[in-house]
């Protein structure tokens, strides 16, 4: 059984973004910014962003964060994304979610410029991934790509099955295993809360990707032999014997599921490390297409 190592897959994804960035500082160009902006001061967004904060200083990249807190208003927040928008010297701007609930998500991300859009959630760039032209792929789908190819992974003429429908994960997920790419080809089914004979459904997946947010709901009943599975999930469960009095668990029941698959992603350490990656692609992304 094969652990899909995101820490190793990701290392390798910033090795190449951080010689990209050293020689086009090299030439005397600016290295790609990112424009983070967060609100609030919930402790998994915290983390979140410090994270994608230090992995931007390790490759080179600039990065600003723009703090807020709860209660900001929404125009003050347009108005600061517009300020984003028209300053030529940031590349990428993303919006840490979740968003209070006075706040529009939807309005808030459609008032990113798409060019900037490098969370790949503005409409243009979810219509441009439907159509199979190139834009911005939300991150953790465009991570977990980026680590089937790290791994060698065959799709080609797989059945790849999808639980979760998510604009963030699920979709685009589905629909980048489904396009006509190297890894991509397979007929994949989605399944979500009210899909029946979901066990039996997910058992026949040769690729199954778990991304519903319900630590360990995959047990083993639902792996096919020798499956390949991606565990999107990480959600904190209160346990008193742990240090820190909880832990990280996965959607997938790693002990019993690793015991049938014929590789996994372990939570943490897996997916959550690939999303960081594939932000950081997409920011150089914007810094090409729009520097030139």
């Amino acid at each position: 059984m094969l652990v899909l190592d995101g820490k190793m897959a990701s290392a390798s994804v910033k090795e190449s973004l951080q010689k990209e960035t050293a020689d086009l500082v090299a030439k005397g160009k600016p290295s790609p910014h990112l424009a983070a902006i967060l609100i609030g001061n919930n402790g998994a967004s915290e983390t979140y962003v410090a994270s994608k904060v230090k992995n931007c200083e390790e490759i080179g990249f600039r990065s600003t964060l723009i703090r807020f807190p709860d209660d900001i208003s929404e125009q003050e927040l347009l108005h600061t994304v517009d300020t984003l928008n028209k300053n030529n010297d940031i590349d990428g701007i993303l919006v840490q979610l979740p968003l209070p609930k006075h706040i529009s998500e939807q309005r808030l991300i459609e008032a990113i410029d798409p060019s900037k859009d490098v969370d790949g959630f503005h409409p243009s760039s979810v219509g441009k991934l439907v159509q199979g032209l190139p834009t911005f792929i939300p991150a953790t789908p465009y991570g977990i790509i980026l680590l089937l190819e790290y791994y060698n992974i065959p799709t080609k003429g797989k059945h790849a099955v999808v639980i979760g429908r998510s604009n963030i994960v699920g979709r685009p997920m589905s629909i980048l295993l489904s396009s006509n790419m190297a890894k991509g080809n397979c007929t994949v089914t989605i399944c979500h809360s009210y899909t029946p004979n979901l066990v039996e459904i997910a058992a026949t997946a040769d690729i199954l990707v778990a991304a519903l947010g319900k630590p360990e709901f995959v047990t083993a009943d639902m792996v096919k032999e020798g499956a390949i599975i991606i565990d999107v999930g990480i959600t904190r469960v209160n346990d008193d014997t742990a240090k820190k009095g909880f832990r990280i668990k996965g959607d997938v029941n790693y002990a019993e599921a690793s015991k049938k698959a014929g590789a996994i992603t372990p939570v943490p350490g897996g997916v959550g490390l690939m999303t960081i990656a594939g932000l950081l692609k997409n920011t150089m992304q914007a810094y090409l297409n729009n520097r030139g």
